[in-house]
């Protein structure tokens, strides 16, 4: 048994190295990048399944960057449009989800330091909770003024410009009552909410990584509840380094050459990055990144760009 064991570790060594992700950097397809701005790309199969992935990286400390939201109230753009918009922005990617029906977005957006996109706050219960109302806590990816990020879960107060937000994952509510009353709030999940005053915010769902470890917490918050986590599509995702890094990534699917990923393989890929906190983003169809204006991946539609309400940019100062 003790010659076999140099032997058994030699294995295990040689497994932990096989399963390191294989990325390559493709700066040179963008044209003039920013020194603390770099774009990797990744074809490594999953579980036997093709496979095509990329991510952006940007030092929040350059001072030369400066890190952003745009909406396009009550009607959406695609991501080239944002582009001409918003005067060529470095990296444009799509942020929360929204309605089809009436272009809202369905979390919160704050941008200069204002509310300008609410969660929905409510949800009307089915089944045997008919007549009753969840109230979903909701991952969210925000900047303070002075530049720190952070992940929590979120609520918007009706009608103000007040968002509270908890540190740690919370059960959603189900209640009767129409509307979250304040004692609901401090009292939610045991957890404790307090005012969030961010200067930069985007929503999204779930919440996939806390404190350096997956913790995906599509239950709480509603959001690919159940089975649903298993299930493969284009992704996007956005997470933060212990050195205030902030990762951007975008994966594609529904296509022969490319598979999608679940909700699983997106945390773990995030956080093989060294992200300490990242958060799943509205996917799919309407998953696009862009870096100086060109397309990063080729979006599931047959190639064409999904319009969207909302996004988060980079921009050179």
């Amino acid at each position: 048994m003790k010659s076999l064991l140099p032997f058994i570790l030699l294995l295990m060594v040689s497994g932990q190295l096989q399963a390191q992700t294989h990325w390559v950097s493709i700066d040179e397809q963008y044209g003039n990048l920013p020194p603390s701005f770099h774009v990797y790309k990744s074809t490594d199969r999953i579980e036997g399944k093709p496979n095509v992935m990329y991510y952006a990286i940007a030092d929040m400390g350059d001072k030369e960057l400066q890190f952003t939201v745009d909406t396009s109230r009550g009607r959406r753009l695609t991501p080239d449009q944002y582009f001409r918009k918003d005067n060529n922005p470095l990296l444009i990617v799509n942020a929360c989800f929204f309605s089809f029906a009436t272009n809202e977005n369905l979390n919160l957006v704050v941008k200069d330091g204002k509310v300008v996109s609410r969660d929905p706050g409510r949800l009307a219960a089915k089944g045997a909770d008919s007549g009753k109302y969840i109230y979903p806590f909701i991952g969210t990816f925000g900047i303070t003024r002075s530049g720190r990020p952070d992940i929590a879960w979120v609520h918007t107060a009706s009608g103000s410009q007040k968002v509270f937000a908890s540190q740690k994952p919370v059960n959603y509510i189900l209640t009767s009552d129409s509307s979250l009353k304040k004692c609901y709030l401090l009292k939610a999940d045991g957890r404790k909410f307090s005012r969030w005053k961010v200067q930069t915010a985007v929503g999204g769902g779930p919440v996939l990584l806390q404190n350096g470890e997956v913790n995906i917490t599509n239950n709480q918050e509603r959001k690919f509840a159940g089975k649903a986590i298993g299930d493969r599509h284009p992704r996007t995702a956005i997470g933060y380094t212990r050195d205030n890094r902030i990762i951007v990534f975008v994966c594609e699917g529904r296509t022969e050459t490319a598979a999608g990923l679940t909700l699983t393989d997106v945390a773990n890929f995030m956080k093989e990055l060294g992200c300490v906190e990242a958060l799943n983003l509205d996917g799919g169809g309407s998953t696009t990144m862009l870096v100086n204006g060109k397309e990063v991946n080729t979006p599931s539609s047959k190639g064409v760009q999904r319009p969207v309400p909302s996004v988060f940019m980079i921009r050179r100062r």
